[in-house]
């Protein structure tokens, strides 16, 4: 772990939630997808999943390209990095992930018609704040599930032997799929940074059940890695590059 690994966790996960959540405050809170929430759905996905495309390719070969701590517990879990670089990389994502907050919130509320109570800021949760009033052990169940998938896709495609070249289309649409599904139900945590940092500015009933969208994606992580070691085993001790490095690149985490 050096500090070029760190900073791009920082950097990645900022730009994750300024565009994912950026999406889903203009989608659900602006409205801008008109009265269809089909529309916002899929226009929310795409981006989350366009945006971790493009990262993976982007910061993969210098940190892994983890910008979840979900992901990051199921790599420690698979002992795929140490405990000492998961803090690290924990720490990084948060600061990164608020710091994306705080720009999207400077951007949307120097709007005349922006107001943490009407529009939000792509927060996740449940009961009235579902789209489908969804139980809080439903959102926790949802999360769970969908990390676990997301966690396990990413551990697979970068495992010794897959092939790192389509690893990031892979990974890219596996969060695109889990959004598809949990949007209408939770919002879509799967990454308790990217749950957080949103939830810290509108503040109320979004920060009181914030921790089903911060616990819950954690042990998801945990348990996809506990599936991947089922199917595919320990053969391995560091993870492939999301990309191939080039000549003078620093190495994705591990390797």
């Amino acid at each position: 772990m050096n500090s070029r690994s760190l900073f791009a966790e920082l950097v990645g996960t900022a730009f994750l939630v300024f565009f994912g959540v950026g999406a889903a405050t203009l989608s659900f809170g602006f409205k801008i997808t008109g009265a269809s929430p089909s529309a916002g759905v899929v226009v929310t996905a795409l981006t989350f999943g366009l945006v971790l495309l493009g990262l993976a390719y982007a910061i993969g070969p210098v940190s892994g390209c983890h910008i979840n701590p979900a992901v990051t517990m199921g790599f420690l879990a698979c002992q795929r990095i140490s405990l000492t670089q998961a803090v690290g990389y924990w720490a990084a994502q948060f600061v990164g992930g608020i710091a994306g907050a705080a720009a999207l919130y400077g951007v949307v509320s120097a709007t005349p018609a922006y107001s943490t109570k009407t529009v939000g800021l792509g927060t996740d949760g449940y009961g009235k704040h579902s789209m489908v009033g969804l139980s809080g052990g439903g959102a926790f169940a949802v999360e769970v599930i969908l990390t676990l998938l997301f966690v396990f896709v990413i551990l697979s495609v970068t495992r010794q032997g897959a092939s790192p070249a389509v690893a990031g289309i892979a990974i890219g649409l596996s969060l695109t799929l889990v959004h598809l599904v949990g949007i209408p139900l939770d919002g879509t945590s799967v990454n308790p940074a990217r749950a957080l940092a949103p939830a810290l500015f509108v503040g109320g009933q979004a920060l009181n059940q914030v921790w089903v969208f911060i616990l819950a994606p954690l042990i998801g992580g945990a348990l996809g890695a506990a599936t991947y070691l089922g199917i595919h085993g320990r053969t391995e001790t560091a993870p492939a590059p999301v990309v191939a490095t080039s000549p003078g690149a620093e190495p994705a985490l591990g390797s």
